[in-house]
């Protein structure tokens, strides 16, 4: 039997370091060179984005379905209900579910600015390759939170880069990128946390159900929610999916479904220039003031301030 003395262990360990730093360099030049501009944006990669931010800026709300997010420079804030999880260059961040959060960058400049990739996966990728590892043999019980963070290495960095050089030959995307996707979802899978993306592909299990949960709300968020028919829909009572719904997504489904109804509101004000109090009654609201009231405090500010503010950032931004 091999043994290796710590000396020799700190050596290797040191030495990864040392390539996740270059590795972790060599992404974001890349980056930088493909996105000149500051914003989030489609490549030619299907489900794959680019993003550059050379400001910090305002919290943005949004709803995360499974996907694996990157940053190649800078480090970004995201909440998740009452949870704080910071993330940067060293590590990376999953979503195990679909998760309304708010995310900030917090480190960004024109002169260094926040460089970042997200690729998203479809639960039946998710599905299929837990199912050929044999990754969804054992269900278990517990239902673990839908968000986590970990450290990069050089085994998800691999992939990461050659799916970024693509997209300087996209002659060969569709034969290559496949092939580097299945490697980025692989690793994952295969990572310690990697139970938590399996679960969503384990039939039956607490977490399928969940999922299952979150996407009759995401589909009837305008309707008056009945938790009774939501526990019948999915074969769970009613306290097994309060639990577990918390569990997963650190909210009761009453509150995920009013964060739904909040930012499909401010979206539509912004797009549709529409009022507050049409923007209210189309996302579900009966009542006019009960809306405002928890607008101003999900968001900080009052339906028309709010807007406006963000108008203002926009104009900002496509000036900057």
């Amino acid at each position: 039997m091999l043994k290796f003395s710590p000396r020799t262990v700190d050596a290797s360990r040191s030495a990864e370091q040392v390539q996740v730093t270059l590795m972790r360099a060599d992404l974001a030049a890349r980056i930088e060179r493909l996105v000149r501009e500051d914003g989030a944006f489609p490549t030619a990669i299907p489900r794959f984005r680019l993003g550059r931010i050379s400001r910090v800026e305002h919290p943005v709300h949004t709803v995360f379905e499974p996907a694996l997010c990157v940053i190649a420079q800078g480090s970004k804030r995201v909440l998740l209900g009452d949870e704080v999880y910071v993330y940067d260059a060293s590590h990376y961040l999953v979503f195990a579910q679909n998760l309304p959060v708010s995310g900030q960058v917090v480190d960004a400049s024109p002169e260094a600015p926040h460089l970042a990739l997200r690729l998203d996966f479809e639960v039946k990728e998710i599905a299929a390759l837990a199912l050929e590892l044999g990754l969804t043999a054992r269900p278990v019980s517990t239902v673990q939170r839908g968000i986590y963070t970990a450290e990069l290495s050089t085994a998800l960095l691999e992939p990461l880069l050659r799916l970024v050089r693509l997209l300087e030959s996209p002659e060969d995307i569709a034969a290559l990128a496949p092939l580097a996707t299945r490697e980025i979802l692989y690793r994952l899978l295969k990572s310690p946390d990697g139970a938590r993306l399996a679960q969503l592909a384990m039939v039956g299990s607490h977490s399928q159900r969940i999922a299952l949960a979150i996407g009759r709300l995401r589909k009837r968020y305008r309707e008056a929610l009945r938790i009774e028919d939501l526990a019948d829909e999915v074969h769970l009572s009613v306290s097994a999916l309060h639990h577990h719904f918390k569990a997963a997504t650190a909210m009761s489904p009453l509150q995920y479904q009013k964060q739904l109804r909040l930012q499909e509101a401010r979206r539509i004000m912004l797009s549709e220039h529409i009022e507050a109090a049409v923007a209210g009654h189309r996302v579900g609201y009966e009542s006019q003031s009960q809306f405002n009231r928890e607008y101003s405090r999900f968001f900080g500010a009052p339906p028309a301030r709010d807007i406006k503010r963000l108008r203002e950032q926009q104009v900002r931004g496509m000036s900057g």
